[in-house]
């Protein structure tokens, strides 16, 4: 990528039509490349098997093409930096994870969900606070431990394990100076049991390998930033 290109990118989930508020995103990263003889990218962020519906990925994009906003990657476009639907990147989420972990930078996770409710529920109880993050408990386990725990094909979450003591930061062209505490972060779930990743550590390796270089987004994204943030940090 050139050093002054700019590429953004619209990164919807096929689980319902092209909305307002979409194209309104949308319609903000085509600007901006197109203002600066950049690339427009259309990513498909299809891992919410449930709720993911073929038929909208083609409405989304014939959507986008009507307004005026044809994508210069995407899946129906060729490009250097495909595959454009997560679910065909699979392959390539495991192995940023198995880094990580060789690392000691993520760690197995194999508590079940009744066991994370009642930690959740205790913590409430004893704090009368709500702000829970996860004890940490499986981070501490043996590696003969977790051999075992997979050769019984006992059902894990992979975690992220975020430093505490360290804050992150960024510039965001609306707020200016954005700041969030390691300590506020807890160690966020990478990958599901079933193979699927998490929204945070699947945007965070695209936008890596797709050299995006600026993100336009909705103001409900900015408690996903400080996620995020760790993440690049931690995969340098």
């Amino acid at each position: 990528m050139s050093k002054n290109s700019i590429r953004t990118r619209f990164p919807p989930s096929p689980t319902g039509e092209l909305h307002i508020g979409g194209a309104r995103t949308a319609l903000f990263n085509y600007l901006l490349a197109q203002q600066t003889s950049g690339q427009f990218i259309l990513r498909v962020e299809d891992t919410d098997l449930e709720r993911n519906r073929e038929e909208f990925i083609k409405n989304q994009y014939e959507d986008l093409c009507w307004l005026g906003l044809k994508p210069d990657e995407s899946l129906f476009q060729n490009g250097e930096h495909g595959p454009y639907r997560q679910s065909e990147r699979l392959e390539i989420y495991r192995k940023y994870i198995d880094k990580l972990i060789q690392k000691k930078k993520a760690y197995y996770c194999f508590c079940s969900r009744e066991e994370l409710a009642q930690e959740r529920e205790e913590y409430i109880k004893k704090n009368q606070r709500r702000n829970y993050q996860y004890s940490r408990k499986c981070l501490n386990l043996t590696k003969q431990q977790i051999q075992l725990l997979l050769q019984s094909q006992k059902s894990y979450l992979i975690r992220l394990q975020v430093d505490e003591k360290k804050s992150y930061e960024f510039q965001d062209l609306v707020r200016g100076r954005v700041i969030f505490q390691g300590c506020d972060i807890e160690d966020f779930v990478l990958l599901r049991p079933n193979g699927i990743p998490n929204y945070n550590f699947a945007c965070v390796v695209d936008d890596h390998l797709m050299e995006i270089s600026h993100v336009l987004r909705g103001e409900e994204h900015l408690s996903n930033t400080g996620k995020q943030l760790v993440l690049y940090e931690t995969l340098e």
